[in-house]
């Protein structure tokens, strides 16, 4: 049987389409951060130690990043309305089974399914959204993805902290049951049929890009706590990911039939968008992971006033997605991605100037700054990337476009956290090589450090210690600037959109 797609223009209920997307995708989103603050909650009951229960949280980067180049295949094979609504319900019912977990490897296992079923939600979500709005409304639908995509990660952990305070740690779970019985129901209601593209599966190709993906995101995730490179796993994962992506680099360039069309790759505004997206991937969600423990370390700030102190960054994100929505189709894309990346820099100056000492006001100013700046970079370069592509490559684009996303986040935040570690060492070693018994100024501040007194030498040393961490954390604000202003360049590759080759309307589906 067989039936016709509307064209865009067309397609009837598209606000409740869009609302029910955009649910699951905020529920995906947000279970990347939202337990990360009920960790050590769940130690206990679990029976777990601080070294094993991390992997709570790895099993789950891993399976969804290893999911998640094969969206694209799965979606021609068995259907795009088909895949999203298995998602939804296998996620959900994964999310369910973890809240009630009784040991680690129960939760671990519940949180492998967690990451197979919701891999393929976020790229489905923005193909969807491309696919029932027209070109000239493509700005508008990129800014509500994108403000999904961007402010879960940052009101994440302040749900989940209020949820472990207030009720449990399995409420960070059971909270997506509500979300994604009205996901599903709506996306089933609504959702447009689209053609099926039968072809064959190209196991080896996927499972050389999986060893790559799966060991790199070990390896990240795993590093801190292994002391990196001292440690022979760290050598044995560098070299698994290398060889994954080297043969599947050689795969892609001589195979037939590969299951991600090399195609796509000479598409100048699409891989130009991949590289973009990893620099947004490694500043949003490296300044996310700073920045929590930062304000509880120096600030004394418990969970929620964290939360609320963040808050106004996911404000200053909307309000951008807001403005950008419309603005992207008036404006030149590449000037709003240089002003975006220029208000980012000028949020990580700001930050580089923080002490100890200051308030919460220059936190909060800096954050919406950021905000406002990363949403300028994030909608016009989702409808920059895609708006050169021929729909058939939509799939597979928007699976690339997230799996690098997050694995620029990954980076991000294993590059900034060993920084933050080693420059803390030394910056209290070289601070403390100016408190000595022969100091004057030490004899000014405290006569009796000076003279010896253990109590007063301990205030003092953790004075020191207080000051070492702080330089630490603005010197990864620093190098995060630099990483920023790098990527303005970049803005010089992208071309005005022209209409691809066969673009138009979703094709007619055929169901079988």
């Amino acid at each position: 049987m067989s039936s016709d797609t509307p064209s865009p223009v067309e397609i009837p209920h598209r606000g409740l389409i869009t609302m029910s997307i955009m649910l699951a995708t905020i529920m995906q989103v947000l279970d990347t951060t939202i337990a990360n603050v009920a960790l050590p909650t769940m130690t206990g009951d679990l029976g777990a130690s601080q070294d094993t229960i991390n992997w709570v949280l790895t099993s789950y980067i891993v399976a969804a990043a290893i999911m998640t180049p094969v969206t694209g295949w799965l979606s021609d094979r068995v259907g795009r309305r088909e895949l999203f609504l298995t998602s939804i319900v296998g996620f959900t019912s994964a999310s369910m089974l973890c809240g009630l977990s009784w040991s680690l490897e129960s939760m671990v296992f519940f949180r492998v399914l967690q990451g197979l079923f919701g891999a393929a939600i976020v790229p489905l979500s923005q193909t969807f959204l491309l696919d029932i709005n027209p070109k000239e409304r493509h700005g508008q639908a990129m800014a509500m993805w994108g403000a999904g995509i961007m402010v879960g990660p940052i009101i994440g952990p302040t749900l989940g902290g209020w949820l472990t305070e207030t009720l449990d740690w399995r409420w960070v779970f059971f909270i997506n049951l509500p979300v994604g019985i009205v996901a599903f129901l709506g996306s089933a209601a609504y959702l447009p049929r689209i053609a099926r593209r039968l072809r064959g599966f190209d196991f080896f190709g996927f499972a050389m890009l999986s060893l790559g993906v799966g060991a790199l995101q070990l390896m990240l995730d795993r590093g801190a706590e292994v002391d990196w490179f001292a440690a022979a796993e760290i050598w044995f994962e560098l070299g698994l990911a290398i060889t994954g992506f080297w043969i599947f680099a050689v795969h892609l360039a001589t195979g037939r039939d590969t299951f991600i069309d090399p195609k796509i790759f000479a598409d100048r505004n699409f891989v130009t968008g991949l590289v973009f997206i990893f620099v947004v991937g490694v500043i949003l969600l490296a300044s996310l992971a700073l920045l929590p423990p930062m304000l509880a370390r120096l600030f004394n700030h418990s969970t929620t006033l964290t939360g609320l102190v963040m808050a106004p960054r996911g404000v200053g994100t909307m309000i951008s997605m807001i403005v950008v929505g419309r603005l992207v189709q008036r404006l030149d894309a590449r000037m709003l991605v240089v002003t975006g990346l220029c208000l980012t820099a000028w949020s990580l100056h700001m930050m580089t100037g923080f002490t100890p000492q200051m308030d919460d006001r220059l936190i909060i100013v800096s954050g919406v700054v950021q905000g406002l700046g990363l949403g300028l970079v994030f909608v016009p370069l989702s409808t920059v990337a895609f708006a050169t592509l021929a729909p058939e490559f939509r799939t597979d684009a928007t699976a690339l476009f997230s799996l690098v996303r997050n694995i620029g986040s990954s980076i991000g935040i294993s590059v900034v956290t060993v920084l933050l570690t080693r420059n803390i060492q030394v910056n209290h070693a070289e601070l403390s090589a100016f408190v000595s018994p022969f100091s004057q100024n030490l004899k000014a501040l405290s006569p009796a450090a000076a003279s010896g007194d253990p109590a007063a030498l301990a205030q003092i040393d953790q004075l020191v210690q207080q000051q070492a961490t702080m330089i630490a954390y603005v010197n990864d604000f620093k190098l995060m600037l630099l990483v920023t202003l790098a990527a303005v360049p970049l803005a010089l590759l992208l071309r005005k959109p022209k209409p691809a080759p066969g673009a138009g309307p979703p094709a007619a589906a055929h169901m079988d």
